[in-house]
Parts: C-alpha cells; sequence; structure tokens
C-alpha cells in the first residue's frame, strides 16, 4: 500500500524541550495505525502536531509531515486551513464537551460543510442525512433540530464521526474516542471506525491508552513512552510476542475476562 502520511518528528516547549523526541510514523492509505501508551507519554500532542495545531500552544514541530506529497511543516496557516477538517479531521474523546451546548447539530454541520464548500452551502443537509445513515443515526431532519443535551454519549459520539468524515478526509485521527463510553456502545464505535474505513478507504490514527481497545480495531500498533515510540509492528506481533519491556508491561495490565487461564492474556484484544 501506499504510504498515506510519513512523519518524523521532534517537539518542544519554551520550557519543555524534547516532549517528542525522533517519533517516526507512517500510514497507508486506508489502514488502521493504533498508537497507544500511558497518560502523558505525548500521543496527544502527536495528533496536535500532526494537524500543526501546536504552535497556538506554544509549541514548535520540527522536522517533516509528509502528507499526501506536501511537507505539512513547510506550509503557511493559510493552507494548513484548507486541510484541516477536509483531508484530515480530529475526533475527540469526549462528544458533549466537543459539540457546542447552545447550537443545535444541525447548525453545527452546516457551520463544518461552510467551512470547506462556501459555494455550496446548501447540500448540508443532505450530506449530513446521508451520513446519518452510515454511523447508524437517525436519518430524518428532526435529529437536526436536537441540541447536544438532548443526545446519548453514545449519539454525540457518532455525530463528531460524521461531522469528522463530513469531507471524506483521507486522514481521520481519533484521540481516545472511545474512552467515555459503556462497553456496549465503545464495541459499536470501533466496529464502525472498522466499515467506514473499509468503506470510504479512510485512514485514521487510533489513539489510546488501552492496548485491548487498540487491538480490537487496528492492523498495525505503535507503543508510546515518554514522547518516544519504543515498538511498533503488527497487531498480531504486538499482542503475542511483544519485544519492549514496556508493551510487555501494557499488555499484562490488560484485563481478562477469561476463565481459561491457560490461554494467552493478548487473545482478549481478538490477535
Amino acid at each position: 500500500m501506499k504510504n498515506l502520511l510519513t512523519a518524523r518528528l521532534t517537539v518542544d516547549y519554551p520550557n519543555k524541550p524534547g516532549v517528542l523526541r525522533d517519533v517516526e510514523l507512517e500510514i497507508a492509505e486506508g489502514e488502521i495505525l493504533g498508537l497507544v501508551g500511558e497518560s502523558g507519554s505525548g500521543k496527544s500532542t502527536i495528533a496536535l502536531a500532526l494537524l500543526r495545531l501546536l504552535d497556538h500552544k506554544g509549541g514548535k514541530v520540527h522536522g517533516k509531515i509528509l502528507f499526501n506529497g506536501r511537507d505539512l511543516v513547510k506550509l503557511r496557516e493559510a493552507e494548513l486551513r484548507k486541510i484541516r477538517g477536509r483531508e484530515i479531521s480530529l475526533v475527540l474523546q469526549s462528544p458533549l464537551s466537543s459539540l457546542n451546548p447552545v447550537l443545535k447539530i444541525g447548525t453545527q454541520i452546516a457551520e463544518a460543510w461552510r467551512a470547506h464548500n462556501p459555494g455550496d452551502a446548501k447540500r448540508w443537509k443532505e450530506e449530513a442525512l446521508g451520513l446519518f445513515s452510515l454511523v447508524s443515526l437517525p436519518a430524518e431532519p428532526s435529529f437536526l433540530d436536537r441540541y447536544p443535551r438532548q443526545l446519548s454519549v453514545g449519539q454525540a459520539q457518532r455525530v463528531l464521526i460524521a461531522m469528522a468524515i463530513l469531507h471524506k478526509p483521507r486522514l481521520v485521527i481519533a484521540d481516545e474516542p472511545t474512552s467515555a463510553l459503556d462497553a456496549i456502545t465503545q464495541s459499536e464505535i470501533l466496529e464502525l471506525f472498522r466499515r467506514l474505513s473499509r468503506q470510504l478507504n479512510m485512514a485514521m490514527l487510533f489513539i489510546s491508552h488501552d492496548l485491548a481497545v487498540v487491538g480490537q480495531v487496528a492492523s498495525r500498533v505503535a507503543v508510546m513512552r515518554s514522547g518516544q515510540i519504543v515498538e511498533m509492528g503488527s497487531t498480531q506481533q504486538i499482542l503475542t510476542a511483544p519485544a519492549h519491556p514496556y508493551t510487555r508491561s501494557l499488555l499484562a495490565a490488560v484485563p481478562s475476562m477469561r476463565t481459561d487461564r491457560t490461554q494467552p492474556l493478548a487473545m482478549v484484544a481478538g490477535a
């Protein structure tokens, strides 16, 4: 498969150099790459760095981010705005706080549509309802009139996913997208991500602290610790034969519901 994204990054803050150190990532077209590590390891920093949003937080990205033949590190802000949301989109972990509580769902989707389609502002409703069917939401105009407070957490997350794929992006960065969900809804959202990747040939960087969750959705896994990637490999290899001690400790922390203790713990992630 052809690489859609190739990055090598170092990230510094004014009073905290080396937040990320020579982090290398490659994501092929249509691939789901899992990025796993404990809180504070730098996972979300990678997400913001790839979108070139760290500049607004005082961070500085060094290196390269080759996306679809362009180095995002060298692009001006005006050029980056044309890419964010249209070619690379972001799904955050807290759906109800990510949506504006005082605006109807339809209003928020319309604004996201007009950001990249100013000359075709009337087609947003047709596109939104089509996506609602794709993400298992009610494909009814009345649903667009709801406010975020009228949605369940699972519905709110599906709305965020629909907004993220509104412009059929090449890459979706999902940062802990299931951490606020119950187990059943989490399973449904993971299946949704797999289905969208297949149907839309959409690449994804799926970020989580939970190795078992990543193992259910990703074809390859990168393991992160203290601002560096310590191991990367196929999901099968990471879950059944991890090489790095830190990866083994993450795997050992995965709770097992199996009664047969002779089975490998990695199997709970569907390796």
